[in-house]
């Protein structure tokens, strides 16, 4: 995707295939860490698998190297809450990255109730020559050790290890569906269906409840907390998008339990539109602050709409994902799919948004041309360094070549979890189990 979004000069290279895939192996979601050289993916099963870039090679140094497979570990395993007699699923809702510190790389990953922090380290030198130990690891007779020995780090074939270095969990009574690392690098919050929590990531036992929206008879609830984010760059800034379609900013410097939002952000619905189904479309799937913080992201089930920080009446851009299903809302509430949670990311200059759709296809919008394009993630058309087409869904009536009917769409597979590169034009699409990898064609 160049500037100008040129669709002709994708490259695709995919991953991670299974022809016999399982519910577990259904990608749940993607995240690049802040350098972009790893990509994790988490999946219904409970794993993560981190894939790293492959560094440049002398005889091509203009092309980076493919994503390969850097890491796999369980992260969650199911579990049953005895009290509640509820399992709890393994399945991984969200990864968020912590910058990186020292040569360790940290994540966050999350269930439906319990965060855990992982350290994932290279170790490429192991210790020989103990005093107290033989070779095999067995303890030596005290009276036959004689002499001194020092240790010494031999080299060994390069091992990376994942350990859990933290658990947060029993403080969430309903779903967890965000997480997300504060600026200041020391805290995150996690955020279910009506409270959002705070955590110091070096403290476990205790966290601090920022937003509460239970109200004292659940039979006045009226809407839930679907994604929360903090500010890029303000540590005291947060937002969150509840079901009925509205966007709450907080400033947790006013008060510590911030119920009372510090901006409001709310799009009047046209009475024209108005049908059943208004209020599940507009309920907010995804919310994302741009890398520049000036705008705020938001998903509903037709439109990806762009707020500015300081016009809460209305967004200052809105793009239809998939407009031609407006007719069809009545279908796809009966099979369910009009409750499927897709989410929306930024490219690195904020120029460019991507979100999924059904068929294996997923959009691009570019906001300085307003250009727009639909690619297809799918197995026949992605061969390694294969060039994407735009594809085209028509309405009705007379129908072209290269087009495909709304009436031919295949909603059991769709694209929920995309993500971009942080500063390159790489993208990664989760099209149920299979992770594709495209980038712009170089030279």
């Amino acid at each position: 995707m160049e500037e100008d979004l040129d669709a002709r000069k994708i490259n695709s290279t995919f991953l991670r295939d299974h022809s016999y895939a399982t519910e577990a192996d259904i990608i749940s979601t993607v995240e690049f860490n802040p350098t972009g050289e790893l990509l994790a993916t988490g999946d219904k099963g409970g794993r993560v698998v981190i894939f790293q870039r492959e560094q440049e090679s002398k005889n091509q140094p203009h092309r980076r190297g493919e994503y390969n497979v850097y890491s796999t570990f369980q992260s969650h395993e199911p579990e049953f809450d005895y009290l509640k007699s509820l399992e709890i699923e393994e399945k991984i809702n969200k990864i968020r990255w912590i910058p990186q510190q020292n040569a360790a790389y940290f994540l966050l990953s999350t269930n439906d109730k319990t965060v855990k922090l992982w350290k994932v380290s290279e170790r490429d030198k192991r210790p020989e020559g103990y005093n107290l130990k033989d070779e095999d690891g067995r303890l030596r007779d005290p009276s036959t050790i004689t002499t001194l020995r020092v240790p010494i780090l031999r080299p060994m074939d390069l091992m990376v290890e994942a350990t859990p270095r933290r658990v947060f969990s029993n403080a969430h009574t309903y779903h967890i569906n965000s997480i997300s690392v504060n600026s200041d690098y020391e805290t995150y919050m996690s955020a279910d269906d009506l409270r959002i929590n705070l955590w110091n990531l070096e403290i476990t036992n205790r966290s601090f409840n920022i937003v509460d929206i239970k109200p004292a008879n659940m039979e006045e609830l009226t809407e839930v907390i679907t994604a929360a984010e903090f500010h890029p760059h303000h540590c005291n800034t947060f937002v969150y998008s509840s079901s009925k379609g509205t966007i709450r900013l907080c400033d947790m410097r006013s008060s510590a339990l911030c119920d009372k939002h510090a901006k409001f952000f709310e799009e009047p619905e046209d009475p024209s539109n108005r049908s059943f189904f208004s209020e599940i479309i507009s309920s907010i799937s995804d919310v994302k602050f741009s890398h520049s913080g000036k705008y705020i992201m938001t998903r509903d089930y037709l439109t990806v709409k762009v707020w500015d920080l300081n016009m809460e009446n209305r967004p200052v851009e809105t793009y239809q994902v998939h407009d031609y299903l407006r007719s069809k809302l009545c279908s796809l509430y009966e099979n369910d799919c009009i409750f499927d949670k897709f989410e929306c990311v930024w490219n690195g200059s904020d120029s460019v948004i991507m979100t999924g759709s059904y068929n294996n296809f997923f959009r691009m919008f570019d906001r300085n041309t307003k250009r727009d394009v639909t690619l297809e993630a799918s197995r026949e058309n992605s061969k390694p360094r294969a060039i994407l087409k735009p594809r085209k869904v028509c309405v009705g009536g007379k129908r072209r070549k290269d087009e495909i009917s709304v009436d031919s769409l295949d909603f059991s597979k769709k694209i929920l979890h995309t993500a971009w590169h942080p500063s390159e034009n790489i993208i990664t699409v989760a099209a149920t189990n299979n992770l594709y990898i495209f980038q712009d064609k170089v030279n």
